[in-house]
């Protein structure tokens, strides 16, 4: 039986997909990042679209807004090192060619010239390193923001090619996976910002606690460096602890590298992001936390977003399947009308979701255009394969 267009041009589209990500493996985790980074923008299109702008400015602004608030981040971090620069310098000057370290019955002798030998060649080694990767960084980021605006300009063209090569009975199925994965990787970001919050209030406390100057401005270093993967505001708390100990307060480091450690480094990340998980990813506690500690040990700084967002469409996929498979064994032969049958097949009855709490309009859920519900609202009829759906023919008209 010869394959149908449909089936040959899916086949096609695996192979060129396997063989893009081996051709374009160093801007892959660009790539992914974009896509998530546009999923998350696209409520902030759709605002600015629906007030009469047309797409390239709606998807522009989008684009921007997304891009300061990666600056945002920056910001504080650059403008705390710089207020403080002096300190650090004379800090370094007045640091003392040996550290004793009494401990009671023993005492430690730390030579830091051999520290210093050390930091020397390992700062060299990075500065070179950032140099030659420089050009590498500036094309990555340029096609980030090229790939998060294209995406944001024409966001129903990748669902449109999808659901023209997927059968018309599993477009339910495809409009559930999306609608999950566009509600987990909102999600996963506001519950990124919510625990870097959270790591600014437990650092502030635990500074101001300690006696330390500035906690606020130390508070909000260690908030911005939450965004920092595995190391995170634990930089800051090792920091702190060498300053003590430079300065001969064994005791103080000692507490605060112990303390710090715990209550900064350790709770934001595996008790407070993982209690918000659970109802911001509709995803149990201990199975977001093995996404996103897999995804961080697999796949470094992306797996972060990746490893939680893979789960949750294994939790989504799992569903479906489980309740099309009670949806199955319940019915015996001759037992049920067509109607019935069709009422109670996930991704029937114009591609709904029929299973209860789940929102009926397919289009209406995670982020799809309001004006583009027609283009995928029957799912029981073939789509159209002879045109491209327009997403943007309003915008034109304006123009």
């Amino acid at each position: 039986m010869q394959p149908s267009r449909r089936t040959a041009l899916a086949a096609l589209l695996a192979g060129i997909l396997v063989l893009t990500a081996v051709v374009l493996e160093s801007v892959l985790s660009t790539v992914v990042f974009a896509v998530t980074v546009a999923y998350v923008l696209y409520p902030l299109r759709q605002w600015v679209s629906d007030r009469g702008y047309p797409a390239r400015a709606a998807a522009g602004a989008a684009t921007v807004a997304g891009f300061l608030g990666v600056v945002a981040l920056a910001v504080p971090l650059a403008y705390v090192l710089y207020r403080r620069r002096r300190d650090l310098l004379d800090f370094v000057a007045t640091i003392p060619a040996e550290i004793v370290v009494d401990l009671g019955s023993m005492v430690y002798v730390i030579e830091t010239d051999v520290v210093f030998v050390t930091a020397q060649a390992t700062l060299r080694t990075l500065a070179i390193s950032l140099a030659a990767a420089a050009p590498v960084i500036a094309l990555k980021l340029v096609v980030f923001v090229i790939l998060v605006y294209g995406l944001l300009l024409k966001p129903r063209a990748p669902r449109a090619a999808l659901l023209r090569l997927c059968p018309g009975e599993y477009h339910g199925v495809l409009l559930a996976l999306h609608r999950r994965t566009a509600s987990t990787l909102r999600a996963i970001y506001v519950l990124q910002g919510a625990t870097a919050v959270a790591t600014f209030v437990v650092a502030l406390l635990t500074f101001a606690a300690l006696g330390y100057q500035s906690p606020f401005a130390l508070a909000v270093v260690a908030g911005v460096l939450q965004f920092v993967p595995v190391l995170g505001p634990s930089i800051v708390v090792v920091a702190l602890a060498v300053v003590d100990l430079v300065a001969g307060d064994v005791f103080r480091a000692t507490i605060v590298l112990v303390v710090g450690l715990v209550l900064i480094g350790f709770v934001p990340d595996a008790v407070i992001r993982p209690r918000l998980a659970g109802g911001a990813t509709d995803l149990p506690v201990s199975v977001y936390f093995i996404g996103f500690v897999g995804g961080l040990l697999t796949l470094g700084a992306i797996g972060f977003v990746v490893g939680p967002l893979v789960v949750a469409l294994l939790a989504e996929t799992v569903s479906l399947l489980s309740a099309n498979g009670v949806t199955t064994q319940q019915q015996l032969p001759g037992s049920s009308t067509p109607a019935a049958d069709a009422g109670s097949r996930p991704g029937a009855g114009g591609g709904r979701d029929a299973r209860p709490g789940r929102d009926p309009d397919p289009l209406g859920d995670g982020g799809e255009d309001r004006a583009g519900a027609g283009t995928a609202s029957d799912t029981e009829s073939e789509p159209d394969t002879t045109s491209e759906p327009d997403a943007d023919a309003d915008d034109d008209a304006t123009r």
